[in-house]
């Protein structure tokens, strides 16, 4: 993609500070995310506070460039791969700002269970589910800044691993209720932890198809995982 190579200069500069900034907003989420899953697993609670507390960073990000975006679309009515390029940097910081929602929720959680009675094999199945959605998330935002579909896809493929992953651990947390109903109420608050790095790996899957569609020029959102591939492997 010939992206950041116009006749005006400024306008080079412009489209890679956005591309710049989407990957510092990146690169904030993944921090806060990381934080998260070690404040759960370590019953850590100050650093679940610092994660909730660092929340409003991730949404001033996504604010600001959401409006560089703005002036460039208003004042350079870009086209075909530039303009693909603003609107998907547009989507990936809102699914970024969701994932940093999510890292907010599992942060609140951690700070929830510290004094919870839980086993620890539970927090072991956390930290899995949260290893590998922090994976799929870089991942995801290292294919976009190399303009990378293969490595997008495989960002995808991946996200049916962690909905799998997360099955299982809801049908473990579920007979756990059953077996000792006093631990309900705690065991609830891991379920929403789970839940929320569940859809970390979505948000993840999202800028990863958001990657096809930069450098693809074809969405694929909603197709089946062999229709991706398709389009990522065709030469058009």
């Amino acid at each position: 993609m010939n992206i950041g190579q116009h006749i005006s200069q400024q306008f080079n500069e412009e489209l890679e500070d956005i591309r710049n900034h989407v990957m510092a907003m990146g690169g904030l989420v993944e921090q806060q995310l990381s934080d998260a899953i070690i404040a759960l697993v370590e019953c850590n609670r100050e650093l679940g506070e610092q994660v909730i507390s660092n929340d409003h960073r991730v949404n001033g990000l996504e604010v600001n460039i959401d409006e560089e975006c703005s002036r460039v679309l208003a004042r350079r009515q870009p086209a075909a791969g530039d303009l693909r390029l603003i609107v998907a940097v547009i989507k990936t910081i809102t699914d970024l700002e969701r994932i940093g929602d999510q890292a907010e929720r599992v942060g609140r959680m951690a700070v929830r269970l510290v004094d919870a009675e839980m086993k620890q094999s539970h927090y072991v199945e956390l930290q899995h589910i949260g290893n590998h959605v922090r994976e799929m998330l870089h991942s995801a935002l290292d294919a976009f800044a190399r303009m990378d579909p293969v490595a997008a896809l495989n960002v995808a493929r991946e996200d049916i691993k962690v909905d799998n992953e997360y099955e299982s651990i809801m049908r473990q947390l579920m007979t756990f209720m059953m077996e000792d109903p006093r631990t309900i109420s705690r065991v609830l608050d891991v379920m929403w932890a789970a839940r929320a790095l569940e859809r970390i790996g979505d948000h993840a899957r999202n800028i990863s198809e958001y990657v096809i569609y930069l450098v693809k020029g074809k969405d694929v959102r909603h197709v089946s995982l062999d229709q991706m591939e398709e389009e990522v492997r065709s030469e058009r």
